[in-house]
């Protein structure tokens, strides 16, 4: 179960069609897919899987007759907006979870900066914006628990938001089987890697700031 699993994560990475388009493969691969935007929308220290690109590949998939379209857009809607579900009762109980402060305070201070301003400016409208950023969004729906007191309303603009997030990126992969097959993977790649490599220099700033200000103290 387990080297199947690591298979199917090598082989979506990888984008290895030849293992993908195995039969067997479809519920694996289905599980993989659902798991991370569940666990990425539910979980800051899961901030760091390239969700986005997974979405946009799911299209893909589904383009090559890989996996089903349906099928896959409604696995990820739920996984979506139950994961922001999760995140929101974070945020509810984070006086009784220390743990849960100590993901918070290890957020570099623009990203709460940017929650901060959503939260202010837009409201639960902000919930769509935040599925676009990574780390903001499950880091949005935390701290609405930890402030709002609209609860009906939340779980409403989780599912909406959720349901365009959704069907925007996984319509955008569908259309780039359209493209020549080089272009696509490249491009794919490139969307899978682009929010693992934001969040490394987001962290290597935050880092280097931590240590500079640390370092001017000791001199002075």
């Amino acid at each position: 179960m387990f080297d199947s699993f690591l298979s199917i994560l090598t082989a979506l990475w990888q984008q290895d069609f030849a293992i993908l388009q195995n039969p067997s493969s479809a519920a694996m691969i289905y599980f993989c897919l659902i798991l991370f935007i569940w666990l990425e929308s539910a979980f800051i220290p899961a901030a760091p899987l390239p969700c986005d690109s997974v979405v946009i590949l799911a299209g893909s998939l589904a383009a090559a007759n890989v996996i089903s379209y349906p099928v896959i857009v409604t696995g990820l809607i739920m996984a979506a907006a139950i994961g922001s579900q999760l995140a929101f009762i974070q945020g509810r109980w984070l006086h009784k979870f220390p743990m849960i402060q100590t993901w918070i305070n290890a957020v570099p201070k623009n990203r709460l900066q940017t929650v901060d301003n959503l939260l202010s400016k837009h409201g639960l409208l902000a919930l769509f914006v935040a599925r676009f950023i990574p780390v903001v969004r499950p880091l949005l729906p935390l701290m609405m628990g930890l402030r709002m007191k609209q609860v009906r309303r939340f779980h409403y603009f989780a599912w909406i938001s959720a349901i365009i997030w959704i069907l925007l990126l996984t319509g955008f992969g569908y259309s780039l089987s359209f493209l020549p097959e080089r272009i696509s993977k490249i491009v794919t790649m490139v969307l899978m890697a682009a929010p693992v490599i934001t969040l490394a220099l987001a962290i290597g700033s935050f880092l280097s700031s931590y240590f500079i200000k640390k370092y001017r103290k000791r001199l002075y």
